[in-house]
């Protein structure tokens, strides 16, 4: 098998992911306002360690890098997000920049792993790479937050006992200790009051291939999607390609949002184990249709306990928007 490439096209730091769109069968739009319903029931999708350090912000994010990469974890990227925010919300919110001393979105990868979890699960590429928020509220602890193997295996569909998906996840939290060795580990449980919706949005359609060169149609239809999704304000900051048996082509891109993480950080930094939100792009040998699909909002909304109109309405309204967007695209 071929090397696997992580291509990044951007730099995340213009960017914070959204996701959540049409599925393969049309679906209403989600409504605005999001109604409680009497379904209640107990995530653990995300976990966190804290841990304090000295103050030394250029030498704990290195030990948090170090601690990925000597276990086979690539880093995509490591993003300062606070001068993008001051940047884009300082005129209207002082506060813009300054809620965190630290905050970055930090996606990391490890390839092998995911190759293997492709093959038979082809939606493990919605965490290929797979979002961490690294923050620290007052420079005194530092936190990291990543899907727990639970949340792995829901938002992704490979089943809690797969090995490869035990494996992954016991390496990131062996990463996690790593990075910061006197740390405490906590399963963020989160008590959800929230109506149903699809966790994953779904796209299936037959991709235009005049010249029968798969590869090439798809870049052709990458770069019309691209092009609509940035004209409304969305980023397509990176872009990973790997070759995976039984597949033509399997991608991946991250879609990312300013509006959408912005709000959601100030009450839940946590949430930056969704962003950015990956989006999976392929096609299998011997099937006429190409599939894309990535995490809706409900992945936010159940997975956090967002409930606050702050932060709800601008993952819905992104929602729509990229609906939208992306539907006008597909033939």
């Amino acid at each position: 098998m071929k090397n696997n490439k992580i291509l990044s096209a951007l730099t995340l730091a213009s960017a914070l992911f959204f996701v959540g769109c049409a599925n393969e069968a049309p679906a209403p739009k989600v409504q605005k306002k999001v109604q409680n319903t009497n379904k209640q029931e107990i995530r653990h999708d995300i976990q966190v360690i804290n841990a304090s350090y000295d103050g030394n912000t250029t030498k704990i994010l290195a030990q948090i890098e170090k601690g990925f990469m000597n276990n086979g974890i690539e880093i995509s990227a490591n993003n300062d997000m606070n001068k993008p925010f001051s940047d884009a919300f300082g005129e209207t919110d002082k506060q813009a920049g300054k809620d965190f001393v630290i905050y970055r979105l930090m996606p990391v990868y490890h390839e092998e792993l995911s190759v293997k979890l492709i093959k038979d699960y082809p939606k493990f590429g919605l965490i290929s790479p797979i979002s961490t928020s690294v923050y620290s509220k007052n420079g005194d602890s530092i936190s990291i937050s990543i899907l727990s193997l639970e949340g792995m295996s829901r938002i992704s569909g490979v089943p809690v006992t797969n090995p490869d998906l035990i494996a992954y996840s016991k390496l990131i939290t062996k990463s996690l200790s790593d990075a910061l060795p006197n740390g405490t580990h906590k399963t963020l449980d989160y008590k959800v009051l929230r109506p149903d919706g699809e966790l994953v949005t779904k796209f299936t359609f037959i991709l235009p291939n005049e010249s029968g060169d798969i590869e090439e149609a798809m870049e052709a239809y990458e770069e019309q999607m691209e092009g609509e999704i940035e004209s409304v304000g969305f980023k397509t900051p990176a872009f990973t390609e790997m070759e995976v048996e039984g597949y033509e082509f399997y991608k991946t891109m991250s879609i990312c949002k300013f509006d959408v993480i912005y709000p959601v950080h100030k009450i839940h930094p946590e949430a930056g184990a969704f962003a950015p939100c990956t989006m999976y792009k392929y096609k299998k040998e011997g099937d006429k249709f190409t599939r894309m699909g990535y995490p809706s909002v409900y992945n936010w909304i159940k997975s956090t306990n967002i409930f606050d109109d702050y932060s709800l309405e601008p993952l819905i309204d992104a929602q729509n928007l990229l609906e939208s967007t992306i539907d006008s695209t597909i033939e």
